[in-house]
């Protein structure tokens, strides 16, 4: 892990105090958001988020038929995966279908290989799934998983969201979550055709055509993560890699768009009073709920653009996967 002195550690802790970072930004400001979404052609769904300089998440969504859990009353599921990813290895993974033994390479990305070394690539991994998976793999994530389930008691979609970090600069969690909000928004699954043959049996036909795919519902209801890192006595968003160096304590809270909290995940090894908890979930609630505006902003813009250009009869270009190298 780089070295930081303690001149450094004070000069970065004061900056906080005073609402003057060392980049220039306030407390509570984020750095600059770049968003794409459509970006993979053999994924169901894809989104990429870049923000400032340096953090890059890329997001794919597949949806396939499995069979419905015993215990599962009914209803699809998702299942998340984070990972430093090789990208051909993540090409491989879409082209070939999911498979959850595929053989890939597990990679740090070159700025992140620093800032993350001794810390074991599996136990980031695991760490950052998890998060990602306790805030979208129950009814708290907005998506009404019945409407997944094709045929009760037989078959349902799996819905697999499995981000790739391209590049570290810092709040590495909280661009996942933009990305994968974005990602599932541009996700579309296939229509499917229920035939009744009597007696409880039942077969279905998925239909191939892209203009019957429909948008997962509920997907409005997507939350977002908002870290606030614990600097001091006060409190930052989107932490850059110095600064979370100087991270006493973090909380990430799950918000949605009507500032309901769907997750709280408490990091690093320091405490933190209870008074400066309570203002900073009300902080999260806040910023979370401005930035999902802004988000679907883009999201319905960049969405009418495309629609635009389709109309038009202008070509919309993906990129394949090997374009990507």
């Amino acid at each position: 892990m780089p070295y930081l002195s303690q001149a450094e550690r004070d000069y970065i802790t004061e900056g906080v105090q005073s609402d003057l970072r060392a980049d220039g930004r306030g407390r509570l400001d984020y750095r600059a958001l770049v968003l794409e979404t459509g970006i993979i052609s053999q994924a169901n769904g894809s989104a990429r988020v870049r923000l400032g300089d340096g953090t890059d998440v890329l997001v794919g969504v597949k949806v396939e038929i499995d069979q419905v859990e015993p215990d599962a009353d009914n209803v699809g599921k998702v299942v998340c995966n984070v990972e430093w990813y090789d990208i051909l290895s993540f090409c491989f993974h879409y082209v070939h279908g999911y498979d959850s033994n595929y053989a890939k390479r597990t990679i740090s990305s070159p700025s992140a290989s620093q800032q993350f070394e001794g810390h074991g690539a599996d136990d980031l991994n695991n760490e950052l799934t998890q998060a990602l998976q306790r805030v979208l793999g129950g009814p708290q994530c907005g998506i009404n998983f019945e409407k997944l389930c094709i045929i009760k008691g037989q078959q349902c979609w799996i819905v697999y969201i499995d981000a790739m970090i391209l590049d570290y600069s810092g709040n590495v969690l909280d661009t996942i979550f933009m990305a994968t909000k974005a990602a599932l928004f541009n996700t579309r699954i296939p229509k499917t055709q229920i035939q009744d043959l009597g007696d409880g049996e039942f077969e279905f036909e998925v239909l191939d055509d892209v203009e019957d795919a429909e948008r997962l519902d509920g997907i409005e209801n997507i939350p977002i993560g908002v870290t606030l890192n614990k600097i001091g006595t006060g409190h930052i968003i989107d932490a850059s890699p110095l600064e979370e160096l100087c991270t006493e304590a973090k909380l990430t809270i799950a918000v949605n768009k009507d500032s309901q909290i769907c997750g709280i995940q408490k990091g690093a090894e320091g405490g933190i009073e209870p008074g400066l908890m309570s203002e900073m979930i009300q902080t999260a609630k806040r910023i979370g709920q401005s930035l999902i505006q802004q988000l679907d902003q883009k999201l319905q813009d960049e969405e009418r653009q495309v629609d635009e250009k389709r109309l038009n009869g202008e070509n919309i270009e993906k990129l394949g996967f090997f374009a990507m190298v």
